[in-house]
Formats: C-alpha cells, structure tokens, sequence
C-alpha cells in the first residue's frame, strides 16, 4: 500500500500508545504494530525479513549479555541477605537525628543501587528492611513510602545499571561512558533526597522524629567497627565491577562476570550460599532477561520498520522545526519522554525513541552522553508517576497489609522527589560537566 511516512507514524506511535493501555504485555503490542503495519506499507516478505533480521541481531549483540550477570549479581546479593547488618548499624549511626532513619534509607538505597542495579529488588528490600521501622517510629506515612520510592529508583540511574546497559548501545555510545557519566547526577539526586528529609522534619519534626531519648544509646566503637564490617561486602562488590571498568582492567560486560563470581564468593564466606540460592537467582534472571531481550527485540524490529518507512524523519523534522530554537526541540522531546513514562515500560521507551531522538540530538548539536544521560534522568519520574509506575506498584505489593499503607498515601509521598528530579534535571542544563567531567577525566587519564 502506498502510505505517507506522516500517516505511517501516527499509526504506528498512536497503535502502541493505545494498545498498551489495554493491559496487553508491551512486547506483543510493539510487534504486532510493527508486523501489522510492515505488511501493509512492505508486504510480508520483506516485512518479515525486516523482523526477523533486526531480531535475531539483537539477540546477539555482545553488550546485552551484561543484563542477565548483573541480574544475577543483583539477585545473589539480595537472596543473600548479607546488605540486612548494614542497615542496623546506619540506624543506630543516625537514628538519634531527626528524620534520621529516612536519611539511612536514602544513604542504603544508594549503596543497593551500586550493588544490584535491577529497581525491583531494591525497592522490594528497602520496603522490608525500612518501612515498618520508620512508620513504627511515627513518621509519616508519605515520606516514609516516597523516600523507599525514591532511593529504590536509584538502581536504574546509579552504575551497574540495566537501563544504561540498554541505552548505550541504541545511542552509539559505549556503556562505560554511561556508567561513569551516571555516577554524579546519582549521587547529586541521592543527596538532594537528603537535605529535602533535613529541611522537612525541620520545618515539621512530627514527619521524621527521632529516636526517643529513653530508647537512646552511645554510638561506642564498638558500633563503628560494626558499620564498618557491615559496609566491607557492598564495598567489594562495588569495587569488583566498578573498579574494574574504571581502571580500565575490563569492558562492562567482563565486569559483570567478575561481579557474579565476587557476589557467590561473598555469599558463600558469609557462610549464605546454598543450592536453594542458586537456584532462585538462576530463575529470576532467566525471567528477567527473557522479559527484557523480548521487549528489546521486538522493539528493534519496531524500529526498523518505522525508520525503513521514513517516519524516524517525520518526527525528527517536527521536533527540530518547534519555534525556540534548539532548547524549545530539547524541551520537546523531554516532555515526550516524561510523558511516554507515565504509560509505557523504560525498556520500550528506550528502544522505540532513542534511535530517532539521538539522531534530533546529533543536529541540535548536543553532546551525546549529556544528552543520553538526561534521557535517563527524566526517566527515573516514570517509575514514580502512575499509571505505569513500577517503583509504586513494587511498594505497595511488598508493604505489610497491617501497615494501612495506601496509594494515596504512596503518591502523596513521592511528588515531592519527583519535583526534586525535575531540579536535578535542570542543573545538569545549567551545568553540563556534572555528566561529562568524569568520563572526560578517565578517558584522559588513560591516554
């Protein structure tokens, strides 16, 4: 059939859109849009061939067999229950401070997202460890639900992360390049979560009360040295796959396997390794990996499709000829990503739009890290904006029932780090280095 590339567009953009509201899973709403409109604007020879070439590439590509091992790290680590000492000792370290033990929330969310990197698993330990201590100790129950949101959603944007493991590639860029361009705006948005907890409970000390005094003992040396056993697993974990990409020993994908052998190895001195273990991590990261290669693969085949039929360039001339100029083409597509989060998967979103925004990106002239990671950034807000919320849905499913947690409660809670990583993503405008200067210091530092 002979169709406009505009038309081709809209019936391909608009079928996902409104198929994915019906509840069907993303991968086969993506690949019947991408079958069903290919055989009417190719015919089905080439439509397959189309499909099945882009999806049997993908299913090879190299970089995406670091999905599974850091999946598995991630699960080992978890299953492991070796990260449960470190989250006493930083409450008897900080529980004496108002709002303290939110701040313990954030600061443990942040180690877990640089040892699992999968937001499910953080966001379901952080819910066990930390909820019903907080919500037992009066604090409120949205700032208590939107700081577990918040620190869980770090594991997507703090290094080993899936989504960068996914974007890098999409975008031409390389996934150490994401990682360590990542690794400031994480630990910018970790601390703002911070001094937000600190200024709330200071303007209202009933949201965050401290410790009673009765209840109160000496942080003795004794504690230190127990925080400091209890921070030695996640800082060799950390520094096994971290370390070994930034010290240039081996590429992300090689690191992910050293980060499963140094996970076992620490389950199994910590005396926590069993078949049982073993098992449940090799489930889960065959779930999980299945679930992402599926989605990834049919979202590449999408991909071919709409690009082959020219509609890649029906959307990147309509973005770039927005009046403004090319911060008012950059404003669109944020919002686009922002508002594509709020009803579709991040895996979709990033193999459906990156290919077609990092070529908008490359003639607005904008570096591409800062670009990529700006991307990344805004869509930390889709795991925290419902409908399609993950982060939420993993909260409210994993809190106790005899809490009363809420959604409105959950929701209420977590507009305000929302707000936050609105302000992140404004700053890393303001000042680009926040991205770039690592990854410019390392790459000159191995020349």
């Amino acid at each position: 059939m002979n169709i406009n590339p505009e038309l081709i567009a809209f019936l391909m953009l608009g079928g996902v859109f409104g198929l994915v509201l019906t509840g069907f899973p993303i991968a086969f709403v993506i690949g019947s849009v991408a079958l069903i409109v290919g055989t009417m604007v190719f015919g089905p020879n080439t439509t397959f061939h189309i499909l099945f070439t882009r999806f049997y590439d993908l299913s090879l590509n190299y970089p995406y067999l670091a999905v599974p091992l850091f999946t598995f790290m991630g699960v080992i680590l978890q299953q492991s229950g070796i990260t449960n000492d470190l989250y006493d000792s930083l409450y008897d370290a900080l529980g004496r401070v108002r709002g303290g033990l939110a701040i313990v929330t954030v600061i443990f969310g942040t180690i877990l997202a640089a040892c699992l990197g999968v937001i499910a698993a953080s966001v379901t330990i952080l819910t066990l460890m930390a909820l019903g201590p907080m919500l037992n100790r009066g604090y409120d129950k949205g700032i208590a639900s939107g700081v577990i949101v918040a620190s869980g959603t770090l594991g997507i944007l703090i290094p080993p992360s899936i989504m960068l493991i996914v974007y890098a590639p999409q975008a031409g860029l390389s996934i150490g390049q994401m990682f360590l361009g990542a690794v400031f705006p994480g630990l910018l948005l970790s601390t703002l979560y911070i001094l937000y907890i600190i200024v709330r409970t200071m303007i209202n000390p009933k949201l965050g009360p401290p410790i009673p005094s009765d209840q109160m003992t000496p942080f003795t040396l004794a504690k230190l040295g127990r925080l400091l056993k209890a921070m030695l697993p996640p800082v060799l974990l950390i520094a096994a796959v971290i370390g070994t990409i930034f010290a240039g020993i081996a590429p992300p994908t090689e690191a992910a396997a050293v980060g499963c052998s140094a996970a076992i190895l620490l389950a199994i001195v910590y005396r926590k390794f069993n078949f049982k273990m073993l098992r449940t991590a090799a489930l889960e990261t065959l779930k999980v990996s299945a679930f992402v290669v599926m989605i990834a693969a049919m979202s590449y085949a999408f991909v071919g499709i709409f690009m082959n039929a020219g509609a890649g360039d029906v959307v990147a001339n309509m973005i770039l000829s927005v009046p403004g100029g090319r911060w008012a083409s950059f404003a669109v597509v944020m919002v686009t990503v922002f508002a594509l989060g709020m009803f579709i998967e991040w895996i979709g979103i990033v193999f459906i739009v990156v290919p077609i925004f990092s070529i908008i990106f490359a003639k607005l002239g904008f570096d591409p890290l800062w670009a990529g990671m700006m991307v990344v950034v805004n869509l930390q807000m889709a795991f925290m904006t419902p409908p399609m919320a993950m982060s939420i849905f993993v909260l409210k499913g994993a809190a106790p029932k005899e809490l009363g947690l809420t959604m409105g409660d959950i929701i209420r809670g977590v507009l305000p780090f929302v707000g936050i990583v609105a302000v992140v993503l404004v700053l890393l405008v303001l000042f680009p280095q926040i991205v770039t200067w690592l990854p410019e210091k390392m790459i000159t530092s191995f020349r």
